[in-house]
């Protein structure tokens, strides 16, 4: 079987919630991919006050984006950090921890159970899609113990995934990023990204790969990875001499944290599936446009996908997996409305070091 199928899988999974505070509806569609390597995690209750929300796209397989949907909102909430109030720096260690965890005997049977065909000598594992519910927050065992067995030095699976998530508590939002899916706020109409593409042709990220023994030939770290920061991908992470900030692709993610005001319509987590056919602003604008007209937040993102998925397979663009997640945000988000309101939404978006979306940008 090639990379792409002779007609695209166009069965989506979609999935509808609502809280006092926030409405999200999601859908994922496996399009012309052979297989379906996106995850995905929606819950409205992580704890009584914060709401979580997470997408995964994986390569190479697609247990890595599993795993992550399955495990990484659990270790936030497990957090020290996190029970301190520091939301920033417990998902910020959550993403880290993914790669612990997915290490030795244990990860190496957590992978397994998660996957329904395992590559032994590359550690590479592919199985169903996954997703968890509310009623999956809490579940797993606290300490991962280390467990020996014949696989006690597995390094990791060689696969990997992206991971875009947002948390949201009363008015902050904490959006944390590793890859090139992308997290985009529609305040008042107007598209602003949350996060930022991590792709070998930024100089940063350059600078970290050739650093770390790394090249970039065609677009591709070590002509191979299309993207800089991912969960797994184990084979970029072998120098034992660095700290795993500083490896040829790392899990480090970006921390954005962002004071949410009335301005506020709705939230965008999605893969790059997603973005390869529509700006952020244009998404933005196509959601507007829609989100009266259906019946559900499910159903504008399925007429999201359907509006990305190609005709053929000729242009490469809407070849992909989609994935999308949409939260919106009930009003009033603050309990007094200023009259202010507009000056203080610009200058939150400023000291947030948000990147406005233009119409033919990103």
């Amino acid at each position: 079987m090639g990379i792409y199928l002779s007609t695209p899988k166009t069965d989506k999974f979609s999935e509808d919630g609502e809280n006092d505070k926030l409405k999200f509806g999601l859908s994922s569609m496996q399009g012309w991919r052979a297989s379906m390597e996106d995850a995905h995690s929606a819950l409205l209750n992580l704890d009584n006050e914060t709401s979580f929300f997470g997408v995964f796209d994986g390569h190479g397989g697609r247990v890595v984006a599993k795993f992550c949907a399955k495990y990484l909102h659990s270790q936030v909430l497990r957090s020290e950090a996190y029970s301190a109030g520091d939301l920033g720096t417990a998902v910020h260690r959550a993403f880290f921890r993914m790669d612990e965890m997915m290490r030795g005997q244990r990860g190496w049977r957590e992978l397994s159970a998660l996957g329904d065909k395992i590559n032994k000598i590359g550690g590479m594992i592919e199985g169903l899609i996954w997703s968890p519910r509310g009623s999956d927050s809490n579940n797993g065992q606290d300490d991962w113990s280390f467990e020996e067995g014949p696989h006690s030095d597995f390094a990791g699976p060689t696969c990997g995934c992206t991971a875009c998530v947002a948390l949201i508590r009363n008015n902050q939002l904490v959006v944390a990023n590793a890859g090139d899916s992308r997290c985009v706020i529609s305040r008042a109409g107007q598209a602003y990204n949350l996060s930022r593409d991590h792709k070998p042709e930024l100089e940063a990220e350059r600078e970290r790969i050739v650093k770390a023994g790394g090249f970039i030939h065609m677009g591709r770290i070590n002509g191979s990875l299309n993207l800089t920061r991912a969960i797994g991908d184990m084979e970029f992470k072998q120098n034992k001499f660095l700290p795993p900030e500083k490896q040829i692709v790392t899990a480090n993610p970006d921390i954005n944290v962002v004071e949410l005001c009335d301005d506020d319509d709705f939230l965008v987590l999605a893969c790059d599936g997603i973005w390869d056919c529509m700006s952020s602003q244009q998404l933005v604008d196509f959601i507007h446009e829609h989100i009266q007209k259906e019946s559900s937040l499910s159903a504008v993102c399925e007429r999201v996908l359907d509006r990305c998925l190609a005709p053929s397979t000729i242009g490469g663009e809407g070849c992909d997996n989609m994935t999308m997640v949409l939260v919106q945000f009930k009003k009033p988000i603050t309990q007094n409305k200023k009259a202010d309101v507009g000056e203080q939404s610009a200058k939150g978006v400023e000291e947030a070091e948000i990147n406005a979306a233009e119409e033919n940008g990103s």
